[in-house]
């Protein structure tokens, strides 16, 4: 007959899988997503792209698009997070604890990128009114270009990125020592790391409107970026060395405009 301690081991592995197959599936179908409105990309919706000022329709679409695309981006690099949380819940459970679900914790935790997806296609139609965006959604200004690759790499560089990445590289010292009770409770903490995610991540997401916003191929180098500086051992030096090239970029376009 199985120990309490195996079954403990057992029920936890089986959430592991379980939650992880979620994500899978939310990455999967936020990139399917993706792919099929680039692949629209054509006749009339660019011809709503290309409208000035953009209708509110259009705006509250990219909006969407935005909103799909960190999840697309993001979940993957926070699921060493999303897996700890469900793992201290699991233990708490069989101690008898009343816990939230982890699916709480990870909406609090999308509600920061919604949060910051709606600025972002504010910001997108802004500059899309005053046409530094083309059609296709990429800078027509290389000073923009310039000055958000020297935003960028400056900001990879600063004490407050370092803190940021700091906090979503140590996922169990989040648990530790950030932990609250209830579904109130799981519902902030999502909110603080995600906080946390987007103070470490934000400049790097700016550079989509520079890159191309629909270019899934910096789409997917952002996020192997990302996922990079959070999850693997010498992540923050990746960082750094990022926003050097970052600032590099940058410079060598505002000198060539």
């Amino acid at each position: 007959m199985p120990s309490a301690t195996t079954t403990l081991k057992d029920t936890i592995r089986r959430d592991r899988w379980f939650i992880l197959v979620g994500i899978v599936l939310s990455v999967a179908l936020a990139w399917a997503y993706l792919i099929d409105m680039a692949l629209g990309m054509s006749g009339t919706t660019m011809m709503m792209a290309a409208a000035t000022p953009w209708a509110v329709g259009t705006v509250v679409s990219m909006i969407i698009m935005w909103a799909v695309m960190m999840v697309g981006m993001m979940l993957p690099s926070a699921s060493p997070m999303i897996l700890i949380y469900a793992k201290v819940v699991r233990r708490k459970r069989e101690l008898g604890r009343v816990t939230a679900p982890t699916s709480i914790f990870v909406l609090g935790y999308v509600v920061v990128w919604t949060v910051f997806s709606i600025a972002a296609g504010l910001v997108q139609s802004a500059l899309q009114d005053v046409a530094l965006l083309s059609p296709m959604l990429v800078s027509t200004s290389g000073y923009l270009g310039g000055g958000l690759f020297v935003l960028a790499g400056l900001y990879q560089l600063t004490p407050l990125k370092n803190a940021c990445l700091r906090h979503c590289r140590s996922p169990m010292d989040f648990v530790l020592n950030h932990w609250r009770e209830g579904r109130r409770g799981a519902f902030f903490m999502g909110l603080e790391h995600g906080a946390w995610c987007a103070g470490c991540c934000w400049a790097v997401m700016v550079l989509l409107f520079v890159l191309g916003v629909m270019n899934l191929a910096w789409v997917a180098a952002l996020t192997v970026l990302v996922l990079v500086e959070k999850v693997i051992p010498g992540g923050e030096w990746v960082a750094r060395g990022g926003g050097i090239a970052m600032l590099g970029i940058g410079i060598y376009l505002l000198v060539v405009t």
